[in-house]
């Protein structure tokens, strides 16, 4: 069954040893970002963390216990995911990327079996739920309650302030009605003022556009907390256009309940632990945003992003609140990455058949350095493919791309390092390119825009001028290992 809200998760942590509870209180300021660094980098990614007790600027005990690290390892993706491992998310994906219309019950069966109940991501309506608990209209003049009632944290000492890290970001096409799901960290102002940090490149940067152009004020909702499947869909790398709320449902095989906002004309999901309602009046000079100690292992400097007003927060009576901190990796935010590449891999094949495999090693932070292993048939080819993984989506930030041969493991650094020091002339098999860049990184020298590399670590073939005869490479046949040690043993 598909989660409830955060307590559930929770539980079921705690029922498969991967939770900690830490019941000394402990400050929202830098302390908390103490104990979940040493934790992520832990073999593994360590446990899930709830602070029972976080301590607010003010120093009363928040009553929103803080939960962190719950992504943080391959078993907790795949719990959060109700699945007995990623992999197997990965094959209903494949198997739904083959998969033809059903024509007749038995086939609608089989499809089924295999997992890929689809009737379940549309989402409901629902006039009720758990997330309208607690209602607070900061528009009709509430005093009672605000943002620094939140246990949100500050990461790091030059921090510009505390920021929601964990946030899942609703917002509309002004023009088609199209909602969008994205993650975008949040800077506390004041009580009932934020940041909303989404970059130039974001969906949600466009609909802004959209209502600048119009002069309109934006409706924007924020949820935290409920399943954490709509976490995860928040960071997934979604084409602009399909909506989370739709993959959220196919995850969690059930459909996703959807309530109206109390002071704006948007839907969010009834099952959420709190959600910030509010607006953005593109018609506003821009904010001070930053620094934030980023992703990057680096402090992303001061830069102006629009501000976020809030006018209602609902939340459930026992609210959880859920956070990350990012920074040098491995960190949370590393196994949400690796589940989205492997989750949506089958798709990435589906455009590019010759690729076997990619990966994101913890070293590049996400953008920085693309592993992906190709059955490489023709001169070119892994020309060909970073090209093409260039112009798709996200991965238009990816700075450096290596292609090696199939039999590459490309979750194996070592391994993609010695054929690549084996098998490149730098001259020859290197590419350089002209595209956007994310707006977190600082080595380029301008803003948003700069340069991609692309490394062809293949075997060569004649038609890409290589006339030498490539060698082969050293091993001892099988049989002559099996005969070897079998003596031995």
């Amino acid at each position: 069954m598909a989660y409830d809200s955060m307590s559930d998760f929770i539980q079921t942590l705690e029922e498969n040893g991967e939770l900690v509870r830490i019941s000394v209180p402990l400050k929202t300021n830098l302390e908390i970002t103490v104990v979940a660094d040493r934790e992520m980098k832990k073999e593994g990614g360590g446990k899930a963390l709830l602070i029972e007790k976080p301590i607010l600027a003010d120093g009363s005990i928040s009553q929103f216990p803080v939960l962190i690290n719950a992504f943080g390892s391959w078993k907790r993706m795949a719990l959060c995911l109700e699945a007995k491992s990623v992999q197997e998310v990965s094959d209903q994906m494949a198997y739904l990327m083959k998969a033809k219309p059903p024509k007749n019950f038995s086939e609608a069966w089989e499809l089924l079996k295999n997992g890929i109940d689809v009737i379940h991501a549309r989402p409901s309506r629902v006039k009720t739920g758990a997330c309208k608990e607690v209602i607070h209209r900061i528009d009709l003049g509430s005093e009672k309650f605000s943002l620094k009632d939140l246990p949100v944290l500050k990461c790091w000492p030059h921090d510009g302030g505390p920021f929601v890290t964990l946030p899942t970001v609703y917002t509309v096409d002004p023009d088609t009605g199209e909602r969008n799901i994205g993650m975008y960290r949040m800077q506390i102002f004041d009580g009932k003022t934020t940041g909303m940090h989404w970059q130039l490149h974001k969906v949600a940067a466009r609909h802004g556009r959209r209502y600048f152009e119009e002069g309109k004020r934006m409706p924007v909702a924020v949820c935290l907390g409920g399943d954490p499947v709509m976490t995860f869909a928040a960071t997934a790398p979604m084409p602009d256009g399909l909506d989370e709320v739709l993959l959220s449902g196919f995850l969690r095989k059930k459909s996703v309940p959807l309530i109206k906002c109390e002071s704006i004309d948007l839907e969010v999901p009834a099952n959420s632990d709190i959600v910030i309602e509010g607006y953005i009046d593109p018609t506003e000079p821009l904010r001070d945003e930053g620094p934030f100690g980023d992703h990057t292992g680096f402090y992303t400097p001061i830069d102006q992003y629009s501000a976020f007003h809030v006018t209602c927060i609902t939340h459930r009576a026992n609210a959880i609140y859920p956070a990350t901190i990012v920074g040098k990796p491995p960190m949370e935010d590393l196994y949400l990455g690796w589940a989205s590449v492997l989750i949506f891999k089958p798709i990435l094949k589906m455009n590019f058949p010759e690729i076997v495999d990619i990966a994101l090693p913890a070293e590049g932070v996400f953008h920085n350095l693309v592993f992906v292993s190709i059955k490489k048939q023709y001169p070119y080819q892994a020309f060909k493919i970073m090209n093409g993984l260039w112009g798709m989506g996200q991965m238009m930030f990816s700075k450096i791309i290596v292609i090696v041969d199939a039999h590459v493991d490309v979750h194996n650094t070592s391994e993609v390092l010695f054929y690549l020091c084996a098998n490149i002339d730098p001259q020859r098999d290197t590419i350089f390119t002209k595209a956007p860049c994310d707006s977190l990184d600082h080595a380029t020298t301008e803003p948003n825009i700069g340069s991609h590399m692309g490394i062809d670590a293949t075997k060569k073939l004649p038609g890409e001028g290589y006339k030498r005869g490539w060698p082969e490479e050293m091993s001892i046949p099988q049989e002559v290992v099996e005969a070897v040690w079998k003596k031995v043993l």
